[in-house]
């Protein structure tokens, strides 16, 4: 990763940060750490931060980090941020809710398979780039108890990716640089959920 890579990456971190300690300072009913376990199948460390913010509207803060190489040079390393507004209907972290979110992050991967046939040629070539994009999100919370409930939501909407890809997992001149526009599921989860306060 060069230093320009390096330093966007890190902006944006603290851009996330200050938004966080904004909402922090708002309406706060409740707070809650939650884990993707969907996500977390992959491999992949994940957390988010969800703050309500009034009656009917919260703020979630999302990210997950997998800097794991597996057996055969398979990798699916990457990083994601994803913050989301939520608009609840009864309200804030009980029943159904809408959202809009914002994705960004990099990767660096070989010998995959992904779903809904996003980089067939994975398998054979290794991709490295980074990808922003956004979305719209439905979901439904059940809450289980004071502390803990769990989520199921997915999302929509657009992802624009750049990447170069080499003939190898770890070797090889570069053969191309491309940039590649995807329409399609931006986000899924099953979260087990752990409120705060």
């Amino acid at each position: 990763m060069n230093k320009t890579k390096a330093n966007t990456k890190k902006k944006a971190l603290v851009l996330l940060l200050v938004l966080l300690l904004m909402s922090l300072t708002t309406y706060a009913q409740k707070a809650s750490l939650k884990t993707n376990l969907l996500y977390g199948a992959t491999a992949t460390p994940n957390l988010a931060f969800e703050i309500g913010l009034s009656d009917k509207t919260s703020l979630e803060l999302y990210g997950g980090y997998n800097p794991w190489e597996f057996s055969d040079n398979k990798k699916l390393k990457h990083y994601l941020i994803q913050p989301e507004f939520r608009w609840w209907f009864c309200e804030t972290f009980n029943g159904t809710f809408v959202g809009v979110h914002l994705l960004g992050g990099e990767y660096n991967m070989a010998k995959i398979k992904l779903p809904f046939g996003m980089y067939k040629s994975l398998q054979d070539y290794r991709y490295e780039g980074y990808f922003y994009g956004g979305g719209i999100s439905v979901g439904h919370q059940w809450i289980l108890s004071k502390r803990w409930s769990i989520e199921a939501t997915l999302g929509m909407g657009y992802i624009r990716t750049h990447f170069d890809k080499y003939p190898c997992e770890e070797c090889g001149k570069k053969i191309k640089s491309d940039d590649k526009n995807y329409f399609g599921p931006t986000k899924a989860g099953i979260s087990l959920i752990y409120y705060l306060r």
